[in-house]
C-alpha cells in the first residue's frame, strides 16, 4: 500500500492510468478504515423490528435512508447492464482510467506559487543538471 498507486516493474516504470486504478481501489481500504459502526443507525435494530420475521429490507425506512451511502462504491467502474457495456464500445477499466487521466490532466491548475520561489527551484534544477550529464548521450 506504500507505494501501491502507479508502480509497475517494481517502481522502475509508472502509469497514470495505474495509479488511477489503484488509487481508485485503495478507496476501498480508507472505507474500511471507517471501521464498523455500533450506533443506533449502524446496527439497525429498528429496521429488524420494523420488518419482522420474513419480510425484507429493501422497501424499510432504515435502507431507504441509508443506501446510497452504505457502501464503499468506486467512481471509476462501469456499472452499467452488460448491453449497455457492450453497446457503449466494451470500455474495461484500463480504458476508463485512461479517459480520467485524460480529463485530470487537461483540468489541472498548478499551484500559485512565488514567483522568487519558482525562480530559485528553476536555478537549482538548471545548477544540478549542469553537475551530472546525462549518462544515456
Amino acid at each position: 500500500m506504500l507505494h501501491a498507486c502507479g508502480w509497475l516493474e517494481g517502481g522502475l516504470v509508472s502509469s497514470y492510468e495505474k495509479f488511477v486504478m489503484d488509487a481508485d481501489q485503495l478507496g476501498t481500504l480508507h472505507h474500511l478504515a471507517q471501521g464498523v459502526q455500533v450506533d443506533l443507525n449502524g446496527q439497525a435494530m429498528d429496521a429488524i423490528r420494523e420488518v419482522g420475521p420474513g419480510g425484507h429490507y429493501l422497501g424499510c425506512a432504515h435502507t431507504q435512508a441509508n443506501f446510497k451511502s452504505a457502501f464503499w462504491r468506486s467512481d471509476l467502474l462501469d456499472y452499467k447492464p452488460f448491453e449497455t457495456w457492450a453497446e457503449e464500445g466494451s470500455r474495461d477499466t484500463q480504458a476508463l482510467a485512461a479517459e480520467k487521466v485524460k480529463r485530470q490532466l487537461a483540468d489541472y491548475q498548478p499551484p500559485a506559487l512565488d514567483e522568487g520561489t519558482r525562480e530559485s527551484l528553476e536555478a537549482f534544477v538548471a545548477k544540478r543538471k549542469a553537475e551530472m550529464p546525462d549518462a544515456f548521450i
